[in-house]
Protein backbone atom coordinates (compact mmCIF):
# COMPACT_ATOMS: atom_id res chain seq x y z
CA UNK A 1 0.00 0.00 0.00
CA UNK A 2 2.92 2.54 0.85
CA UNK A 3 4.14 1.69 -2.31
CA UNK A 4 1.24 2.39 -4.74
CA UNK A 5 1.02 6.31 -4.33
CA UNK A 6 4.81 6.35 -5.26
CA UNK A 7 4.28 4.54 -8.23
CA UNK A 8 1.68 6.98 -9.77
CA UNK A 9 3.52 9.92 -8.66
CA UNK A 10 6.31 8.42 -10.89
CA UNK A 11 4.06 7.81 -13.71
CA UNK A 12 2.05 10.75 -13.76
CA UNK A 13 5.42 13.14 -13.41
CA UNK A 14 7.19 11.29 -15.77
CA UNK A 15 5.28 13.32 -18.71
CA UNK A 16 5.86 16.55 -17.46
CA UNK A 17 9.59 15.78 -16.85
CA UNK A 18 10.00 14.84 -20.61
CA UNK A 19 7.32 18.07 -21.26
CA UNK A 20 10.03 20.32 -19.40
CA UNK A 21 13.23 18.65 -20.81
CA UNK A 22 12.16 19.20 -24.40
CA UNK A 23 11.44 22.70 -23.83
CA UNK A 24 14.11 23.64 -22.82
CA UNK A 25 16.02 21.76 -25.79
CA UNK A 26 13.89 24.00 -27.30
CA UNK A 27 15.09 27.17 -25.80
CA UNK A 28 18.59 26.29 -26.29
CA UNK A 29 17.90 25.39 -30.65
CA UNK A 30 16.24 28.60 -30.58
CA UNK A 31 19.12 30.81 -28.36
CA UNK A 32 21.38 28.45 -30.85
CA UNK A 33 20.50 30.12 -33.70
CA UNK A 34 19.13 34.05 -32.59
CA UNK A 35 22.39 34.91 -31.05
CA UNK A 36 24.95 33.94 -34.10
CA UNK A 37 22.38 36.17 -36.16
CA UNK A 38 21.91 38.92 -33.55
CA UNK A 39 25.68 39.08 -33.20
CA UNK A 40 26.23 39.08 -37.15
CA UNK A 41 23.54 41.69 -37.77
CA UNK A 42 25.71 43.94 -35.34
CA UNK A 43 28.61 43.29 -37.13
CA UNK A 44 27.13 44.54 -40.27
CA UNK A 45 26.16 47.32 -38.89
CA UNK A 46 29.20 48.30 -37.20
CA UNK A 47 31.21 47.41 -40.62
CA UNK A 48 28.56 49.91 -42.44
CA UNK A 49 28.67 52.57 -40.21
CA UNK A 50 32.67 52.51 -39.49
CA UNK A 51 33.19 52.61 -43.55
CA UNK A 52 30.88 55.52 -43.94
CA UNK A 53 31.84 57.29 -41.22
CA UNK A 54 35.73 56.74 -42.15
CA UNK A 55 34.57 58.46 -45.68
CA UNK A 56 36.77 55.66 -47.15
CA UNK A 57 36.41 55.01 -51.03
CA UNK A 58 38.70 51.75 -50.91
CA UNK A 59 37.05 49.42 -48.26
CA UNK A 60 33.59 48.41 -49.40
CA UNK A 61 30.57 48.58 -47.15
CA UNK A 62 28.40 45.37 -46.62
CA UNK A 63 26.11 46.40 -49.84
CA UNK A 64 28.79 46.43 -52.12
CA UNK A 65 30.11 43.06 -51.00
CA UNK A 66 26.71 41.86 -51.59
CA UNK A 67 26.75 43.20 -55.20
CA UNK A 68 30.06 41.33 -55.49
CA UNK A 69 28.84 38.35 -54.71
CA UNK A 70 25.42 38.97 -57.37
CA UNK A 71 28.20 39.75 -60.03
CA UNK A 72 30.04 36.79 -59.28
CA UNK A 73 26.89 34.23 -59.61
CA UNK A 74 25.63 36.64 -62.97
CA UNK A 75 29.08 35.50 -64.44
CA UNK A 76 28.96 32.43 -63.74
CA UNK A 77 32.53 32.65 -61.31
CA UNK A 78 30.97 31.94 -57.90
CA UNK A 79 29.73 28.33 -57.96
CA UNK A 80 33.24 27.37 -60.31
CA UNK A 81 35.33 29.12 -57.99
CA UNK A 82 33.35 26.93 -54.25
CA UNK A 83 33.52 23.90 -56.49
CA UNK A 84 37.13 23.91 -56.87
CA UNK A 85 38.49 25.06 -53.40
CA UNK A 86 36.08 22.37 -52.42
CA UNK A 87 37.12 19.84 -55.00
CA UNK A 88 40.49 20.61 -53.55
CA UNK A 89 40.43 20.16 -50.04
CA UNK A 90 38.12 17.01 -50.05
CA UNK A 91 40.72 15.18 -51.89
CA UNK A 92 43.76 16.09 -49.59
CA UNK A 93 41.45 15.92 -46.45
CA UNK A 94 40.35 11.94 -47.74
CA UNK A 95 44.08 11.45 -48.76
CA UNK A 96 45.52 12.82 -45.22
CA UNK A 97 42.49 11.15 -43.17
CA UNK A 98 43.26 7.63 -44.66
CA UNK A 99 46.71 8.27 -43.94
CA UNK A 100 46.83 9.70 -40.33
CA UNK A 101 43.88 8.19 -38.40
CA UNK A 102 45.79 4.50 -39.13
CA UNK A 103 48.72 5.58 -38.82
CA UNK A 104 48.28 7.41 -35.60
CA UNK A 105 46.17 4.13 -34.33
CA UNK A 106 49.66 2.22 -34.90
CA UNK A 107 52.11 4.39 -33.56
CA UNK A 108 49.94 4.85 -30.34
CA UNK A 109 49.76 0.98 -30.37
CA UNK A 110 53.01 -0.04 -31.04
CA UNK A 111 55.20 1.85 -28.17
CA UNK A 112 58.72 1.13 -30.80
CA UNK A 113 56.93 2.58 -34.03
CA UNK A 114 56.50 5.58 -32.08
CA UNK A 115 59.90 6.06 -30.72
CA UNK A 116 61.04 5.47 -34.31
CA UNK A 117 58.47 7.48 -36.74
CA UNK A 118 57.37 9.79 -34.03
CA UNK A 119 60.70 12.29 -33.74
CA UNK A 120 60.37 12.34 -38.00
CA UNK A 121 56.99 13.62 -37.39
CA UNK A 122 57.90 16.21 -34.76
CA UNK A 123 60.29 17.82 -37.52
CA UNK A 124 57.83 18.31 -40.30
CA UNK A 125 54.55 18.83 -38.24
CA UNK A 126 56.35 22.34 -37.17
CA UNK A 127 57.10 23.25 -41.15
CA UNK A 128 54.05 25.55 -42.62
CA UNK A 129 52.64 24.05 -45.28
CA UNK A 130 53.00 27.39 -47.77
CA UNK A 131 56.86 27.37 -47.01
CA UNK A 132 56.34 23.70 -49.29
CA UNK A 133 54.79 26.03 -51.87
CA UNK A 134 57.89 26.18 -53.95
CA UNK A 135 58.58 22.61 -53.72
CA UNK A 136 54.87 21.83 -55.10
CA UNK A 137 55.18 23.36 -57.88
CA UNK A 138 58.39 21.88 -58.81
CA UNK A 139 57.02 18.51 -58.06
CA UNK A 140 53.42 19.05 -59.68
CA UNK A 141 53.62 22.13 -61.87
CA UNK A 142 50.74 24.86 -61.57
CA UNK A 143 48.14 22.21 -61.31
CA UNK A 144 45.24 20.59 -58.96
CA UNK A 145 47.78 18.52 -57.64
CA UNK A 146 50.00 21.05 -55.44
CA UNK A 147 47.60 22.35 -53.20
CA UNK A 148 45.96 19.35 -52.68
CA UNK A 149 49.57 18.30 -51.93
CA UNK A 150 49.48 20.84 -49.79
CA UNK A 151 46.30 20.14 -48.01
CA UNK A 152 47.56 16.94 -47.20
CA UNK A 153 50.45 18.11 -45.71
CA UNK A 154 48.81 20.81 -43.41
CA UNK A 155 46.38 18.27 -42.47
CA UNK A 156 47.77 14.76 -42.08
CA UNK A 157 50.01 15.49 -39.10
CA UNK A 158 46.83 16.69 -36.50
CA UNK A 159 44.92 13.78 -37.49
CA UNK A 160 47.80 11.49 -36.47
CA UNK A 161 49.12 13.01 -33.83
CA UNK A 162 45.55 13.30 -32.20
CA UNK A 163 44.66 9.26 -33.44
CA UNK A 164 48.59 8.73 -31.38
CA UNK A 165 47.38 10.85 -28.01
CA UNK A 166 44.04 9.18 -28.26
CA UNK A 167 45.42 5.61 -28.20
CA UNK A 168 47.95 6.32 -25.44
CA UNK A 169 45.42 8.09 -23.27
CA UNK A 170 42.86 5.45 -23.86
CA UNK A 171 41.55 3.80 -20.49
CA UNK A 172 43.46 0.55 -19.84
CA UNK A 173 40.33 -1.26 -18.51
CA UNK A 174 38.78 -1.25 -22.17
CA UNK A 175 41.71 -3.16 -23.42
CA UNK A 176 41.77 -5.89 -20.33
CA UNK A 177 37.89 -5.98 -20.59
CA UNK A 178 38.55 -6.79 -24.15
CA UNK A 179 41.69 -9.38 -23.77
CA UNK A 180 39.43 -11.33 -21.12
CA UNK A 181 36.92 -12.10 -23.81
CA UNK A 182 39.96 -13.68 -26.06
CA UNK A 183 39.06 -10.87 -28.96
CA UNK A 184 42.25 -11.20 -31.64
CA UNK A 185 44.09 -8.21 -32.40
CA UNK A 186 42.40 -6.98 -35.66
CA UNK A 187 39.20 -7.27 -33.27
CA UNK A 188 40.65 -5.56 -31.04
CA UNK A 189 41.78 -2.92 -33.13
CA UNK A 190 38.18 -2.55 -34.95
CA UNK A 191 36.02 -3.10 -31.92
CA UNK A 192 37.72 -1.21 -28.82
CA UNK A 193 40.55 0.79 -29.68
CA UNK A 194 38.98 2.38 -32.97
CA UNK A 195 35.60 2.87 -31.06
CA UNK A 196 37.68 4.23 -27.78
CA UNK A 197 38.93 6.61 -29.75
CA UNK A 198 36.79 7.70 -32.19
CA UNK A 199 35.72 11.07 -30.26
CA UNK A 200 39.32 12.36 -30.02
CA UNK A 201 39.86 11.64 -33.58
CA UNK A 202 37.07 13.46 -34.60
CA UNK A 203 38.25 16.44 -32.85
CA UNK A 204 41.64 16.51 -34.44
CA UNK A 205 39.93 15.73 -37.88
CA UNK A 206 38.08 19.13 -37.18
CA UNK A 207 41.16 21.14 -36.49
CA UNK A 208 43.25 19.26 -39.49
CA UNK A 209 40.14 20.72 -41.59
CA UNK A 210 40.35 24.32 -40.57
CA UNK A 211 43.67 24.21 -41.59
CA UNK A 212 43.37 22.49 -44.43
CA UNK A 213 40.86 25.27 -45.52
CA UNK A 214 43.52 28.19 -44.63
CA UNK A 215 45.41 26.14 -46.48
CA UNK A 216 44.18 25.96 -49.90
CA UNK A 217 43.37 29.40 -49.91
CA UNK A 218 46.66 30.31 -49.65
CA UNK A 219 47.87 27.99 -51.81
CA UNK A 220 45.26 29.42 -54.83
CA UNK A 221 46.70 32.57 -54.55
CA UNK A 222 50.32 30.79 -56.00
CA UNK A 223 49.96 27.47 -57.39
CA UNK A 224 46.43 27.32 -59.32
CA UNK A 225 44.21 29.95 -61.45
CA UNK A 226 41.26 29.27 -60.00
CA UNK A 227 39.01 28.79 -56.57
CA UNK A 228 38.64 31.88 -53.70
CA UNK A 229 42.27 32.00 -53.14
CA UNK A 230 42.37 32.76 -56.79
CA UNK A 231 39.85 35.19 -56.46
CA UNK A 232 40.96 37.31 -54.18
CA UNK A 233 44.39 37.75 -55.41
CA UNK A 234 42.86 38.74 -59.37
CA UNK A 235 40.56 40.75 -57.97
CA UNK A 236 43.18 42.67 -55.93
CA UNK A 237 45.39 43.22 -58.83
CA UNK A 238 42.99 43.33 -61.60
CA UNK A 239 41.37 46.96 -60.92
CA UNK A 240 41.66 46.64 -57.17
CA UNK A 241 38.46 45.40 -56.91
CA UNK A 242 38.08 45.43 -53.39
CA UNK A 243 34.65 44.33 -52.92
CA UNK A 244 35.27 41.31 -54.80
CA UNK A 245 38.59 40.48 -52.31
CA UNK A 246 35.85 40.88 -49.17
CA UNK A 247 33.39 39.09 -50.85
CA UNK A 248 35.83 36.13 -51.19
CA UNK A 249 36.80 36.27 -47.74
CA UNK A 250 33.52 36.47 -46.56
CA UNK A 251 32.52 33.29 -48.64
CA UNK A 252 35.06 31.63 -46.91
CA UNK A 253 34.06 31.99 -43.70
CA UNK A 254 30.81 30.78 -44.36
CA UNK A 255 32.33 28.13 -46.30
CA UNK A 256 34.80 27.54 -43.26
CA UNK A 257 31.86 27.67 -40.69
CA UNK A 258 29.66 25.26 -42.84
CA UNK A 259 32.70 22.21 -43.27
CA UNK A 260 33.11 22.86 -38.94
CA UNK A 261 29.44 22.27 -38.43
CA UNK A 262 29.37 19.13 -40.95
CA UNK A 263 32.28 17.26 -39.08
CA UNK A 264 30.42 18.23 -35.74
CA UNK A 265 27.60 16.48 -37.13
CA UNK A 266 29.76 13.23 -36.66
CA UNK A 267 29.36 14.09 -32.88
CA UNK A 268 25.54 12.72 -32.54
CA UNK A 269 26.18 9.20 -33.98
CA UNK A 270 25.81 6.78 -30.76
CA UNK A 271 29.35 5.28 -31.52
CA UNK A 272 30.81 8.53 -30.62
CA UNK A 273 28.52 10.21 -28.34
CA UNK A 274 29.21 9.16 -25.04
CA UNK A 275 33.13 10.54 -25.84
CA UNK A 276 31.11 14.26 -24.99
CA UNK A 277 29.86 14.99 -22.13
CA UNK A 278 27.59 18.06 -22.77
CA UNK A 279 25.83 15.72 -25.62
CA UNK A 280 22.36 14.13 -24.21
Amino acid sequence: MNGAPRTEVILTATPAVAGRQAGARGKRDWLGVALPCGVGILLLVVWDVSVRISGSDLFPTPLDVAKAIVELIEHGLLLKYMVASLFRVSWGFALATVVGVPSGLVLGWYGRAAQAFNPMIQVLRPISPIAWIPVAILWFGVSDAAPIFLIFLASVFPITVSAMAAVQNMQPVYVRAAKNFGLSEWELFRQVILRACLPQIITGLRIALGIAWLVVVAAEMIAVNSGLGFLIIDARNAGKRYDLVVAGMLLIGLIGLGLDLLVRKLENFDEVRWGYANKS
